[in-house]
């Protein structure tokens, strides 16, 4: 009888019973490990990808043509997408508001602006779209620039992802002596009405309306509202058609120095 039983299994491994399986493992006692391995195991190939597409596209190993460059570029998009949604799940499954720096540093929102705009700029040359830096002065910060980059990256490749014209401006506008605003603008299709109730929402599940700002899953937006919530400060939208989306928060960050 266990031959018979081990027979069927074999013989039928995409069968019907198959997902059931599966669908326990993940809601069992192990899911979360499961899947949290699953997002590492995607991750590291995906971060091989990036390096290898950005190093072809920039011709380091040999010149390439113009639609050599574009396909690099599409690449190089997609991986970085699949690469965000994988360590947006490995940061969820963490609770999604831990600040990587547990104490406040000097940082400069120059350099923050430049790193961001270095992942990003591959997507902005294949669509065509200009990315604006307007970084604050002074430069030198106090605060938590490993959460504040991770954000601006997010809410940046969101941007760039839904906007098919115009421009995407990523800015930083010094409030009084220590405040700074930060905003994500693009000129994109803004988002209705309907889904700004679930903005926020992970594992969101959209029915017949159209994807602007996020995935379908939510967990890039739901991460980053933590991540804004943890440095003190909330995140917020304002959007409307013909204008676009432009998403903001306040952070105080004291002026310092290099050194500090």
């Amino acid at each position: 009888m266990t031959a018979t039983v081990v027979e069927r299994q074999w013989q039928a491994p995409g069968s019907a019973a198959e997902p059931e399986d599966l669908a326990s493992s993940l809601a069992g006692p192990n899911g979360l490990e499961l899947v949290v391995e699953m997002a590492h195991d995607l991750r590291s190939p995906l971060t091989s990808i990036l390096f290898l597409a950005e190093s072809l596209r920039s011709g380091q190993s040999s010149p390439i043509s113009d639609a050599q460059r574009r396909q690099l570029g599409l690449i190089y998009s997609a991986a970085l997408c699949l690469c965000t949604a994988a360590n947006d799940v490995l940061e969820l499954a963490r609770g999604g508001d831990r600040l990587a720096d547990r104490e406040p540093g000097p940082f400069s929102i120059v350099e923050v602006f430049k790193s961001v705009r270095d992942m990003v700029q591959p997507i902005a040359e294949e669509k065509g779209l200009p990315l604006h830096l307007k970084p604050a002065r002074p430069d030198w910060r106090l605060g938590h620039a490993r959460a504040l980059g991770r954000v601006l990256l997010n809410l940046t490749t969101n941007a760039l992802k839904f906007t098919d014209k115009g421009f995407v401006e990523l800015t930083a506008r010094a409030l009084g002596t220590t405040g700074v605003e930060f905003s994500i603008r693009d000129t994109g299709p803004g988002i209705d009405a309907a889904a700004l109730r679930a903005l926020y929402s992970a594992f969101r599940k959209q029915q017949a309306q159209p994807r602007h700002h996020f995935s379908s899953s939510g967990l890039g937006l739901a991460i980053c509202r933590k991540l804004v919530t943890a440095m003190g400060s909330e995140l917020r939208v304002e959007t409307r058609p013909g204008w676009g989306t432009r998403f903001f928060f306040q952070l105080d960050l004291p002026p310092t120095s290099a050194t500090a």
